[in-house]
C-alpha cells in the first residue's frame, strides 16, 4: 500500500513551464485514509539539484534514502493519479516528515511568522 513518506518514482510528463517533470522521485504527503481510498495521490516533486535547496520550502534528504542527496520541492505539490507511480524506492523517517511538514506549512501559508511576504 502506498503511505505517507514514501518516495516513488513517478512520470510527472506532461508539464508546463517551471513544472518539474520527467520521471524523477516523488515523495508521497496525501494522508493514508486518502492513500487507501483515492485513484489520486498527492505528491511533492524531489530534484538532485542541491543548488534549489534555497528556499524555506525545500528539504536536503540525505542519500541514504535516494542514491545521492536531494531536495524535496515543497512548493512543487501536485495531485497525480496512481497510474504515474512506477516504483518505490524509499521512505522518509518521522524526522525528515516532520521538517516536511514545517515546509508545507510554509508552502500552503498555514505559518505565519515564517512567511517573507507581508501584505
Amino acid at each position: 500500500m502506498i503511505e505517507r513518506g514514501d518516495i516513488y518514482y513517478a512520470d510527472l510528463n506532461p508539464v508546463t513551464g517551471s513544472e518539474q517533470g520527467g520521471i524523477r522521485p516523488v515523495l508521497i504527503i496525501q494522508n493514508d485514509t486518502g492513500n487507501r481510498y483515492s485513484p489520486t495521490v498527492i505528491v511533492a516533486a524531489i530534484t538532485s539539484n542541491l543548488s534549489k535547496a534555497r528556499l524555506p520550502t525545500h528539504i536536503v534528504i540525505d542519500e541514504d534514502v535516494l542514491s545521492e542527496k536531494s531536495v524535496v520541492l515543497l512548493e512543487q505539490i501536485r495531485t497525480i493519479d496512481k497510474t504515474r507511480l512506477i516504483k518505490k524506492v524509499g521512505r522518509l523517517s518521522e524526522k525528515d516528515m516532520v521538517r516536511i511538514d514545517e515546509a508545507i506549512s510554509i508552502s500552503m501559508g498555514f505559518d505565519k511568522t515564517k512567511q517573507s511576504d507581508k501584505n
